[in-house]
């Protein structure tokens, strides 16, 4: 699969030094083998802990695509849903963590993601559409 990394379509390494992103685990300034790992990392608990427990059914007021990482949109709120995660459900969370990513995180993302105009709206159950991006003019 290759995916373009927003490094790769900013030209962020030729950037001086202030224009250039800032360093990030965000997934989408992790570039080749790193951007590789993390997805993997990401697949994992999305396919063992977040689609198990909290995935209802899927229907067409409620798409989801089971090739999410083919949506740039999807892996990006994904990974950040994640890291919510490991950050409000690790030890140093305390005793409210886990129901603060449930409140401000989870729900909001899953709505998003699910919306019947969001980044699945083209796929059905088992079939993956790739959603046209909308097109802009040279400025």
């Amino acid at each position: 699969m290759t995916v373009t990394t927003q490094q790769e379509q900013t030209g962020a390494d030729d950037a001086p030094p202030g224009d250039r992103p800032p360093t990030s685990p965000f997934i989408l300034y992790l570039r080749d083998d790193e951007y590789v790992e993390e997805l993997e990392l990401l697949s994992n608990w999305v396919r063992l802990l977040l689609v198990p427990i909290y995935a209802r059914e899927a229907s067409s007021t409620a798409p989801w695509c089971g090739q999410w990482w083919r949506h740039p949109e999807a892996v990006a709120q994904l990974h950040g849903l994640w890291l919510a995660w490991q950050e409000l459900t690790g030890p140093e969370a305390g005793l409210c963590g886990p129901a603060n990513w449930h409140r401000d995180y989870l729900e909001p993302v899953l709505t998003s993601l699910r919306n019947p105009a969001g980044p699945f709206a083209g796929c059905k159950a088992g079939a993956h559409r790739a959603k046209e991006v909308p097109h802009t003019d040279p400025y």
